[in-house]
């Protein structure tokens, strides 16, 4: 992924989910077929608070566990083309998080594990790249 790539897809979660709650991101190594460039990454949020007079749970701490995903058209007449989708998938511990990594990781027959954010380098991330980015319309 390249470093517009990965500035991109880091500010499409930050404005997808909230920067301050986002506990670690793991950022997959993309896949390059067709003239398209596809990533993925799994990241994991701390809940919202429960409100005053909630009871909390006793268990291990739980986070909401996002799917994110781009894809980039590199060649061809819609060269330059963005998407991207951040869909909550679970509820979870963070030591499921990692459980998941590891399953997807050997299913997908890769051996190079994703590379990991924590919360706060992926909030300096953004303002880094909020920074070093130019000004782009939504896509």
């Amino acid at each position: 992924m390249s470093d517009e790539t990965r500035r991109r897809f880091l500010l499409a979660i930050g404005e997808r989910v909230p920067p301050d709650r986002v506990e670690e991101v793991r950022l997959f190594r993309p896949i390059r077929q067709g003239g398209q460039e596809t990533g993925a990454a799994v990241v994991a949020v701390e809940p919202e608070p429960p409100a005053e007079g909630a009871e909390g749970g006793n268990g291990p701490s739980r986070h909401i566990v996002y799917s994110a995903r781009y894809r980039l058209v590199l060649k061809g007449p819609d060269r330059g083309r963005w998407e991207a989708s951040v869909t909550a998938e679970a509820d979870a511990p963070l030591a499921t998080v990692e459980a998941v990594v590891r399953g997807v990781l050997r299913r997908a027959g890769e051996d190079e594990d994703p590379e990991r954010l924590t919360g706060e380098m992926f909030r300096e991330a953004l303002v880094e790249e909020r920074w070093t980015s130019r000004s782009r319309t939504a896509d």
